[in-house]
């Protein structure tokens, strides 16, 4: 079953940008090796960090279907940052490996316990939509 983890992080514009350098690079090595560790044991199917809140826009189709877009959204409290697609053999599963990416290391090596969103994703409608 193929599941989304959403790592849902700091207020827009604090955070990470201010990490001292050496707690930048344990942060970033700790995900390439969950990463790595996901693709040996079968279950990665696609990770990206994503950018900061204030390269966003929000889109929508006016009255004549072209694009209106609004932003940015630097003041947002919390903002998406980055996001794994897993393929996994059960919801416990994907909450293990998403507690684990929660305990990632932020400043001083410390546990960063950020909230991490566990959706299934579904394969098409529910049948009851059909």
């Amino acid at each position: 079953m193929k599941y989304i983890l959403m790592m849902n992080t700091m207020k827009a514009g604090r955070g990470v940008p201010e990490w001292a350098h050496k707690d930048l690079q344990a942060h970033i090595a700790f995900m390439m090796g969950l990463n790595k560790d996901l693709r040996q044991s079968g279950e990665f199917v696609s990770a990206e960090g994503l950018a900061f809140p204030d390269q966003a826009k929000l889109v929508r189709a006016g009255k004549d279907g072209l694009p209106i877009t609004d932003g940015v959204f630097p003041e947002s409290k919390e903002f998406l940052a980055g996001y794994w697609i897993l393929d996994v053999d059960s919801p416990e599963r994907a909450y293990t490996i998403a507690a684990k990416v929660s305990a990632a290391p932020g400043p001083g090596g410390a546990p960063l316990n950020m909230p991490i969103e566990v959706r299934p994703i579904m394969s098409g409608p529910p049948p009851e939509m059909l």
